[in-house]
């Protein structure tokens, strides 16, 4: 008797331990089935966004080649300003050479200016001693 005890209640427990198994089965099996339909509406959703990305970088590449298109139209402008600024420099070097080259002439001019003054009073004395000279002589 007492084996009959003992096996009723291992027949039991082990019911027990089905039942929880059971239970543990069926909430797994809805929790994947939660995890199946995410998946799901993930891939959708990824998808579509694979769709709209796909579509961006078409018009990204085809802003790009516009801008490039754009760019290149440009070029000859950027350069023609560098061209300019290039021959203003060159414009402001040669100014500044024929400053100094009259700069130079100048200071010449002072020391020929300054010369032909000493020279023009000298001759102005002399002038003036000869012309006292014939005025006491006649």
């Amino acid at each position: 008797m007492i084996t009959h005890i003992a096996g009723i209640i291992a027949a039991i427990a082990f019911l027990l331990l089905v039942c929880f198994i059971g239970i543990f089965l069926m909430r797994i099996t809805k929790t994947m089935g939660e995890v199946n339909r995410s998946l799901n509406n993930i891939t959708d959703d990824v998808d579509a966004l694979s769709h709209e990305t796909e579509k961006i970088m078409a018009s990204a590449n085809e802003l790009l080649k516009d801008v490039n298109g754009k760019v290149a139209t440009i070029d000859p402008a950027f350069q023609a300003m560098g061209d300019l600024g290039q021959s203003v420099s060159d414009l402001n070097a040669a100014t500044r050479d024929l400053t100094a080259k009259i700069g130079k002439n100048n200071e010449k001019r002072s020391k020929f200016s300054s010369a032909s003054k000493v020279g023009k009073a000298a001759f102005d004395v002399y002038r003036n001693r000869r012309s006292k000279n014939n005025s006491e002589e006649s």
